[in-house]
Formats: C-alpha cells, structure tokens, sequence
C-alpha cells in the first residue's frame, strides 16, 4: 500500500512539474485578430450558393437572465456575453449565403439619412438617396440556457506535507435560431446548438516542518477557463451552419452544383448536388 501511494505521489508530482510553467505570469502582448475556431472552419466549408440572400438581425440577445456565480458576492456582472447580435452579424458577413442589412442599428441610419436629405436641400441638389436594402429572412433568437456546474470532478494527493490537486468544472450553453420568412411571417427552420464551458484548476503545494521552529512552505497553481465569448462564438457559427444545411434539406435555398473530376467521381464531367 505504501508503494502504490508512493508511485502515486511521484505521478502527481511529475504531471504537476509538465505544468509548471504556466503558473509563471504570462508576458503583454499586442492585440491580435481573434484566432478561427473550428466551426469557423466549417462555416467557410459550406458549397457556394446560388445566391446571396439578405437577412436582418433585430436582437438576438442573452435570454438567461445568469449572473456570474460569484460565492458570497453580490455580483451584475452577466455569465455570458450581451454581445450575441454583433457576432452573430459577423458570422453571417463571412459566409456567402447571406448579406446581412443593419437593423440593431437602424435609428442611427434613419438620422444619418435625415442630414442628409436635409443639406441636399438647402443645397438645391436634386439627387436622391437610393432606398434601404430590404431583407427577405430575418433572424430570430438568442442564447436561451446557462447552466453552471452541470459537471465537476478532480483528483488530489497529499503525502508527507507534499500535494497535488487538479479539479474541473463545466457549465452548459444553448442557442436557439430561426429563420423566419418576411413576406409570410412563417418560420421557414430552426436549429439548436450547446457548447461546453469548461474550467479547469491545478494547484500543488508544500507544507512541512524541516526542524524544530523552522516551517518551509511552498505553493503554486494555475486555472484554464474557456472564454464565454468564443463559446457563444462557437454556438452561434453551428448553428449558422445547420440552418444553412436545414434549409437546403427542405429545398428554402439552393447550393451551386459542381462539376467532379474523372478521377473523383468515376465518371468525367458527372454533376452533383453538394449537401
């Protein structure tokens, strides 16, 4: 027993000194473009449409009403971010299917064209302001779950004063996305993605008596937390992704079709529907 709790600790130690040089501070770095995420990846994989179709987004926001679970601190901070319609309008600008129309902002738009109109007035200038680009989908929605420690776990060991612990956490997000037709009202699909939050901590110490009066005591750890944002980010650019498949499923739009090689088809020139 006394070798199997040995052999353990040593593990523990060596998995803690893998680490240890990320609980060292991190050096300033510049600002940098937000890194493509794998569902990214599949967002910009989709087959190219037939055509670009106009969507507005009016709100698409946190519906959780979660605050950051803080223990015995009255905290307004949200759990996650307010910032859905922004990265939402930002999936939409990079794939091919769809040409977003600002609506969040509308008002700003509305008054900026009122100066407009108002110094080609005074100005006698007889040119006219082209109308507002209509949409024909718009889409509705939001971040409608945040569930807090829906997982938790670790694995620790202490020998002699010497220890090592590691303990995870993991918490829950759900998005919900349609598209609605504007002409008709009805809800053409509508798709739902989660994505895991996960926090991760390890901390490993040293307590021990080396003489008499004399206590050496040593301590380090670090934590990995997700970034809330680019969980939402994540969410948002699947779900982007399934409503476009769903939608060419029930025949709302239609994808360009491409013409195989010989030598990937079997047959030369044969033409196929991408799904």
């Amino acid at each position: 027993m006394r070798k199997l709790t040995t052999t353990g600790l040593i593990y523990l130690l060596l998995a803690g000194c893998s680490h240890i040089s990320k609980t060292l501070p991190p050096e300033i770095t510049q600002a940098q473009t937000l890194e493509q995420t794998t569902t990214f990846s599949q967002l910009k994989s989709l087959p190219q449409p037939m055509g670009s179709i106009p969507v507005s987004v009016y709100s698409f926001r946190d519906q959780t009403g979660q605050y950051k679970p803080i223990a015995n601190v009255s905290s307004f901070s949200t759990a996650v971010t307010q910032g859905a319609s922004a990265i939402l309008v930002q999936a939409l600008s990079e794939t091919d299917w769809f040409v977003p129309v600002e609506r969040e902002g509308l008002q700003n738009i509305l008054t900026e064209r009122k100066i407009i109109r108002a110094a080609q007035e005074s100005d006698n200038n007889s040119n006219q302001l082209p109308p507002l680009t209509t949409a024909k989908i718009i889409l509705e929605g939001g971040i409608i779950s945040y569930d807090s420690n829906t997982k938790t776990g670790g694995l620790g060991a202490e020998y002699f004063g010497i220890g090592l612990s590691e303990l995870y956490r993991e918490d829950v997000i759900s998005i919900y996305m349609r598209a609605v037709d504007v002409r008709t009202g009805v809800v053409l699909t509508s798709v739902a993605t989660t994505k895991k939050v996960l926090s991760v901590e390890m901390r490993a110490g040293f307590f021990r008596y080396v003489s008499y009066k004399r206590l050496a005591e040593a301590e380090g750890g670090y934590s990995n937390n997700e970034p809330m944002h680019i969980c939402v980010k994540q969410a948002i650019e699947k779900a982007l992704v399934d409503l476009i498949n769903s939608g060419i499923e029930k025949g709302l739009w239609s994808a360009k079709r491409t013409t195989l090689n010989k030598s990937e088809s079997g047959h030369p020139g044969k033409t196929v529907e991408p799904s």
